[in-house]
């Protein structure tokens, strides 16, 4: 909490970060990547360079600034930023060097708007809002049993091959001992080394059930077009890591964990390279809960662009109770479960919808879209989780 003196600025910079938030944001990564530049190893440069990063730390400076008296709304916000920040390292003495750039991006922005009393008001929010990430973070860390930027090397078993983007790679560690338990739906973040000392973080969900001996992860090959740049990370996993090759990765993190050991029923929608932390899910259904009626249905743009179709296959042999749909945007004709188009609540499988868990998976607008229909069918919100990152994870904040 901030001080009542404090608390009247702050809401007072609501409409003027509406307005000017991303500049400070730009301003704010300029200043702080030019003093500390060892730091742009931690950030997705890719998303730098797209302007997604700085949207995305705008979204979350104003959503702070709007809600900063409503813990309840800002809680899962903290949680999933406290997760993306444990896999990528981020340690205790980073949150001063970015409460000090990102002041000296107010005050740089708004001039001589920026008077002493609102500076020393954000001063005060900032670190608030540090000090319970650093707590925060400090707990995951110690209930993982890791250290900040602990990475552990893990050799490449198996490539397999899942449509025509996605590739899936078996992980063994290296150093002989069990691989580290996880919940499905969690993800792992990977080191790329680039070349010339250049190195970059990405974060892939993993896409197998747990297991003591392994971990598989599915990475989408990022093409680009015109508007978006081709993805580096995704690339140069693609080009470079075969069998025996060795990936450095991050203890498992992230709290999009749908309930996977229970026998209550559960609808699982994804679309694209969303089908990864699903897949995990389904498979370990497979494993626990033979019988547990699911609904599993996803969507992507063509048959050959559906990735683990061979996971979906076995999950249908051993799961009687299991209900899938497939949504393809370019389909010569339909069959049983199979539909032309995106994806459509009316053509899903049945399921009790006022007592049932949705989760949802893949592209923003694929998921506003879907959970717009869901409540029009009379899904209720609280049974709705998604897992998101960027400005989008803030939309029902702003």
């Amino acid at each position: 909490m901030i001080s009542a003196e404090a608390r009247p600025y702050i809401d007072a910079s609501v409409p003027v970060l509406r307005e000017h938030g991303t500049t400070i944001t730009r301003t704010f990564y300029s200043s702080m990547f030019a003093a500390h530049p060892e730091l742009t190893n931690l950030f997705n440069m890719g998303n730098q360079a797209s302007g997604a990063q700085q949207n995305s730390l705008a979204a979350a400076v104003f959503a702070y600034a709007a809600n900063i008296g409503n813990p309840g709304a800002l809680g899962p916000v903290v949680s999933r930023i406290v997760h993306k920040h444990v896999s990528v390292g981020i340690r205790a003495e980073h949150y001063p060097i970015v409460g000090r750039h990102l002041l000296g991006a107010i005050q740089k922005t708004l001039g001589d708007a920026a008077t002493s009393p609102l500076l020393s008001a954000w001063d005060e929010a900032y670190n608030a809002l540090a000090r319970l990430l650093i707590e925060t973070e400090r707990s995951l860390y110690t209930e993982a049993g890791v250290a900040p930027g602990q990475l552990r090397d893990m050799r490449v078993i198996e490539v397999v091959r899942e449509s025509d983007d996605v590739k899936s790679y078996l992980l063994q560690p290296v150093d002989g001992k069990p691989a580290p338990q996880f919940k499905p739906g969690q993800y792992v973040s990977v080191r790329a080394d680039l070349g010339g000392g250049r190195q970059q973080l990405r974060q892939y969900s993993l896409s197998d059930a747990p297991s003591s001996e392994r971990l598989r992860i599915s990475v989408k090959r990022e093409g680009g077009d015109a508007a978006t740049p081709a993805g580096e990370v995704s690339n140069w996993i693609h080009h470079n890591i075969e069998r025996n090759s060795l990936l450095a990765i991050s203890h498992p993190f992230g709290d999009f964990t749908p309930e996977s050991d229970s026998d209550k029923p559960i609808v699982l929608l994804s679309a694209g390279v969303g089908i990864t932390p699903m897949i995990s899910v389904l498979n370990r259904v497979a494993q626990v809960r033979t019988s547990r009626r699911v609904v599993f249905a996803h969507a992507a743009r063509s048959e050959a662009l559906h990735a683990h179709r061979a996971d979906i296959a076995a999950a249908q042999r051993r799961m009687p109770n299991l209900a899938v749909a497939s949504f393809y945007e370019s389909l010569d004709g339909e069959a049983e479960g199979i539909h032309k188009g995106m994806m459509d609540v009316a053509k899903l499988p049945a399921w009790p919808r006022e007592d049932t868990d949705v989760y949802l998976c893949g592209p923003i607008g694929f998921m506003q879209a879907q959970w717009k229909a869901l409540i029009e069918a009379g899904v209720p919100a609280n049974r709705l989780h998604r897992e998101v990152f960027g400005p989008e994870l803030l939309d029902h904040l702003l």
